[in-house]
């Protein structure tokens, strides 16, 4: 029924606009009394086998949403009934910015993937935090935090510390991203030394807290051994939650469609390889030392399981959720019950 009829008709218009009109239009009709308990009936399953506890937080669940998809804290209440054992909200700014010019966003159908040059468009942390204090439902929350487009590398550090002290007592863990390809110079935070002083810095607030949060990391697919490496031990000196792998790539290797050449992030089925030998990678060579989500190119139960068997703890959909509507989310947690 999506694939053949409700997507046909989605994929006929613009990915942005048809993204803001599907979220308006969900929002507006979960409103209605009857209308989650119908869509949890259709999309949730429930079962004990599918608990599990990571970093210190017990997920109904191991699939969830990632970020991007809900950047700004729209429908994390609404996306529970959808059957998610969690959703990551962001990347939020300290301060709201429009992001890159449009067009922006681009369907490559042949593909069954995306490329996304947004650029952390977003509504600024203070409205986040206003509508995730109205949170509703107990699903857990990731906060994603990066820095605006105008903040120049050296001062990085100033942009994650705001977000993170507003986002504290509103989200359930945190993820560092410092992947994206769409804000210039962003993914140089990636070298070691920068990366290092970021996340010792973070860590070094959290551990003030009466009780900390999770962080994580949020690399890119494109890094090579020796910079995973370098993940493995920044994560274990700086001893934050876990990583998640992956966020897009710049690679365009073995693409068909036709508008392949725009740049901004790949997502989707060409990402699922890399992502889970860099998923293997980090599991094996840090002797599975730290929690591991998974992300990139999810579009069946399959690709799910393959990322859980590289070592994947948490799963996260994105591309495949757009590409095979949400009962994918249900297909992949009864697979794993």
């Amino acid at each position: 029924m999506y694939k053949a009829v409700i997507r046909k008709f989605l994929f006929q218009f613009d990915p942005e606009k048809i993204h803001h009109f599907t979220f308006s239009t969900i929002k507006t009709g979960m409103k209605f009394p009857f209308l989650p308990s119908i869509a949890e009936s259709m999309f949730k399953v429930s079962a004990p086998s599918l608990e599990k506890e990571v970093f210190g937080l017990k997920f109904k669940n191991p699939v969830g949403l990632a970020a991007g998809f809900d950047k700004n804290a729209v429908l994390f209440d609404e996306f529970s009934n959808f059957g998610f054992g969690f959703v990551e909200v962001g990347t939020v700014t300290p301060k709201a910015q429009p992001g890159n010019p449009k067009k922006r966003i681009f369907r490559l159908k042949s593909d069954e993937a995306l490329i996304n040059r947004m650029g952390f468009n977003n509504d600024g942390v203070d409205a986040v935090v206003e509508r995730l204090r109205k949170r509703k439902t107990d699903i857990i929350i990731g906060g994603n935090i990066g820095k605006n487009k105008v903040t120049p590398n050296e001062n990085a550090i100033d942009d994650y510390m705001i977000c993170f002290e507003k986002l504290f007592d509103v989200v359930d863990y945190f993820v560092v991203n410092v992947s994206s390809p769409n804000t210039p110079n962003l993914r140089a935070l990636q070298d070691k030394e920068p990366l290092m002083k970021l996340l010792q810095t973070l860590q070094d607030k959290n551990n003030t807290k009466e009780a900390p949060k999770p962080i994580l990391l949020k690399i890119a697919p494109d890094l090579t051994d020796s910079q995973l490496m370098d993940i493995i031990d920044i994560v274990n000196t700086t001893k934050i939650a876990g990583v998640i792998a992956t966020n897009t790539t710049i690679s365009r290797e073995g693409l068909s469609a036709e508008n392949k050449e725009e740049t901004g992030g790949l997502s989707g089925k060409p990402v699922k390889n890399r992502s889970t030998e860099v998923i293997r990678f980090l599991a094996e060579k840090s002797n599975k030392s730290f929690p591991i989500i998974g992300v990139g190119g999810i579009h069946s139960e399959e690709d799910a399981r393959e990322k859980l068997e590289a070592g994947a703890d948490l799963i996260q959909l994105y591309t495949g959720f757009i590409y095979e509507g949400p009962g994918l989310v249900k297909r992949i947690n009864k697979s794993l019950m």
